[in-house]
């Protein structure tokens, strides 16, 4: 089966991610901490590592603008990730998650239901080192913007611009 299969175990949950769609993200967002990253893959300057534990951190704190990016692992803790990524909006954070469009998880409707959540169409290329795969599953992009901006929750599709 090839890499691919890595997506289906737990047997890794460090897929960097695809470099255009961060670029395309970052320059709507201006990130300021990658709340789930390895040494390799961070994508900003500031990074909790599986050593830091994200979930015990103060996300605000360890950013500069609270302009956070999140991919998180996708094994058992995701919904951990999205519960945290959702809190610490309501701490003055804006968070930009980028997760399976998994809509059966009781995660997706207690939490991903209250930011605005962007449906990816077609499949993400995910990185691992000097190889990517193409992931089995659909993605979704979920904001879960800064409590004081007033936004209120929304879905949409988009389109991967960023390989245009």
């Amino acid at each position: 089966m090839g890499n691919i299969e890595v997506h289906f175990s737990s047997k890794s949950n460090e897929w960097g991610t695809p470099p255009k769609l961060f670029q395309w993200l970052d320059n709507k967002f201006g990130f300021d901490l990658d709340a789930a990253a390895t040494k390799e893959n961070a994508k900003c300057r500031k990074f909790y590592t599986i050593e830091d534990d994200a979930l015990k951190q103060d996300w605000i704190k360890g950013s500069d603008y609270g302009n956070v990016f999140l991919n998180p692992p996708y094994g058992n803790d995701l919904g951990k990730f999205i519960k945290k990524a959702y809190e610490e909006s309501q701490k003055d954070c804006s968070v930009v998650c980028l997760i399976p469009a998994r809509t059966d998880t009781k995660y997706f409707h207690d939490y991903c239901t209250k930011g605005c959540i962007y449906f990816i169409k077609g499949r993400l290329k995910f990185i691992n080192g000097s190889c990517s795969a193409s992931a089995p599953f659909p993605s979704a992009i979920v904001v879960f913007y800064k409590k004081v901006l007033g936004i209120s929750p929304a879905t949409g599709y988009i389109e991967q611009l960023w390989e245009k």
